[in-house]
């Protein structure tokens, strides 16, 4: 009998085959004592099992390319904590196997993290991924993992870590469903990436038993168990529908009336711009400088290296523009150069701009590089700074661009709910605005981003978050500047066309989504967006803001 579940849909399309399961989670290692001559044997096979975790992250963050790439660095990264190790070698200094300190002290530091509230816990996946890896390692046993089939199948997970999303085969995965996770975890984002259906945060998804036929639905949320033969047909004649239209859409953004609303990518570095050249972006919209420093956590890349990934990324796009986010730094990309290392909760103190007014060589030095790497070439550049707070974080990054000679226009990113508050304040000092919604709705919601319990906050239809996008883009028009979307909002067809209506002058996202929205803004007027955008700020919550926009949008 057909049944209907629904979940938070985050990658476009339909997926129909047989339900396949995730591996079990590795076994907790039993709690021995060892005698104390064998413990410098014990900590030489936990540092071989650390290193050899990292090099297979990294292997496998070289196969699979773009952002993904830069998710199983930091990942590798994240194995080699010089903090972490210290403490599992401590552990086995007083008794414990290798493969029990390993785990105990990734408990240890899990704990912390997630009993501290701190922005960092939305790394908890990635980290338990991270201990099952070095323990299953120890063990000797196989690490779980994607199933093998010869036939394929849609894949259910308590969760996905990043290095098994990273290299799924669309061939033989159709799709994927997982119990946690959330709109914009490294899993959905990367679920985009690759073009795979996906929905997240479904509770009892586990309990979908092995072999049973179900319908997903990446762009409602929607898990059909069983599909009658008339739901199949409809949901294939939908997607067919999709398809189509993806392919008569071409050409730059805009609505049906004309109305021009740019879209751009979201990217990482030179790695990611095949693709968003491919989609037809008619630029970047957010250059994630970061993924560079993150190559080497104890000092900045030189002005060197820099100035080369950048070029690399400005001369894809003649004529276009590219916008640069500068070193966003803290909270869950931690640099040990940069960043304080005893913040009770990083995700509330130095990071962002902050952390680069505290270290204004770090940034002259990125500025400077950005400078060079524009010279002679065609390209609107655009700088922007993370975590603005007010009008004097403004003026301070504003001031630092034009000492470093930099012959681009400067914004910042709203991400806080300050300056969503006061943009008009902030746009005295800078030319653009630039929200970044994922931070923004964590903030405002106080809901990790990462934590699949409270997803719905994190649901970019909040009624709320819709007030501060709108806050922020009026303020824009009347300063006569723009305003765009980085966030991941900005990859659901849907929501584009209302962020258009709340006077959104860009949107920037994922290289995959891009055709998607470029297809859906095509359908609708600018009033029928600027309509969709009413209703669905009129609405109590996030169901009920998407049912109104769509309600406008199909004419009911």
């Amino acid at each position: 009998m057909e049944t209907t579940l629904r979940g938070v849909g985050v990658s476009h399309g339909v997926a129909i085959g047989e339900v396949r399961h995730m591996g079990t989670a590795v076994l907790e290692p039993p709690a021995k004592q060892i005698p104390a001559e064998e413990a410098e044997r014990e900590q030489g096979r936990a540092r071989q099992a650390v290193e050899a975790v990292a090099a297979d992250l990294i292997a496998r963050g070289n196969l699979a390319g773009g952002e993904a790439q830069h998710v199983l660095e930091a990942q590798a990264m994240m194995a080699q904590d010089p903090e972490l190790m210290a403490d599992v070698e401590r552990r086995i200094a007083v008794g414990s196997t290798a493969e029990r300190g390993v785990y105990d002290a990734f408990a240890s530091y899990r704990a912390l993290l997630a009993g501290a509230g701190e922005y960092l816990a939305g790394r908890v996946a990635d980290l338990d991924d991270v201990r099952n890896r070095i323990v299953a390692r120890l063990l000797g046993v196989p690490m779980p993992g994607v199933p093998d089939s010869d036939e394929p199948y849609v894949l259910i997970a308590r969760d996905l870590a990043p290095a098994d999303t990273a290299l799924l085969d669309p061939a033989l995965v159709l799709g994927f469903v997982t119990e946690e996770g959330g709109p914009t975890s490294h899993s959905a984002i990367l679920a985009r990436a690759l073009g795979v259906p996906a929905v997240v945060a479904l509770p009892g998804a586990g309990e979908l038993a092995e072999g049973t036929l179900i319908a997903v639905d990446g762009s409602t949320g929607e898990i059909f168990v069983e599909p009658s033969d008339a739901k199949r047909a409809e949901l294939e004649s939908a997607a067919a529908a999709r398809k189509a239209a993806l392919t008569a859409a071409t050409g730059p953004g805009a609505t049906s009336d004309g109305h021009k609303v740019p879209l751009l990518a979201n990217v990482g570095g030179p790695a990611d711009v095949p693709a968003a050249v491919e989609a037809g972006a008619e630029g970047v919209g957010l250059f994630r400088t970061e993924f560079l420093f993150l190559d080497d956590s104890k000092q900045a890349p030189s002005e060197e290296k820099q100035i080369a990934a950048y070029r690399a990324v400005l001369e894809a796009f003649p004529e276009g523009r590219v916008v640069v986010r500068v070193l966003d730094a803290g909270a869950d990309k931690p640099l040990d150069f940069l960043t304080p290392a005893d913040e009770p909760n990083p995700a509330l103190g130095v990071r962002g701009l902050r952390s680069l007014l505290d270290h204004p060589d770090v940034l002259r030095t990125q500025l400077t590089a950005l400078s060079k790497a524009a010279e002679g070439l065609p390209v609107y550049l655009e700088v922007m700074a993370p975590m603005v707070a007010d009008r004097a974080d403004a003026k301070a990054f504003a001031d630092a661009c034009r000492e470093a000679g930099l012959n681009a226009k400067f914004g910042a990113m709203v991400e806080i709910p300050s300056a969503a508050l006061r943009a008009r304040s902030v746009l005295q000092e800078v030319e653009f605005l630039s929200l970044g919604t994922n931070d923004l709705a964590q903030y405002t919601f106080a809901a990790d981003r990462q934590v699949g319990a409270v997803s719905r906050l994190q649901d970019p239809w909040q009624p709320a978050l819709l007030d501060l996008v709108a806050l922020s883009a009026d303020a824009a028009k009347a300063e006569g500047k723009s305003c765009g979307v980085c966030g991941e909002a900005a990859s659901d067809p849907l929501l584009a066309c209302v962020l258009t209506g709340l006077g959104v002058t860009s949107l920037s996202m994922g290289a995959a989504s891009i055709p998607y929205v470029r297809a859906t803004l095509a359908k609708y007027t600018l009033a029928q967006c600027e309509r969709a955008a009413s209703a669905a700020r009129a609405a109590d919550s996030a169901e009920e803001a998407r049912r109104a926009a769509q309600a406008v949008l199909s004419g009911e």
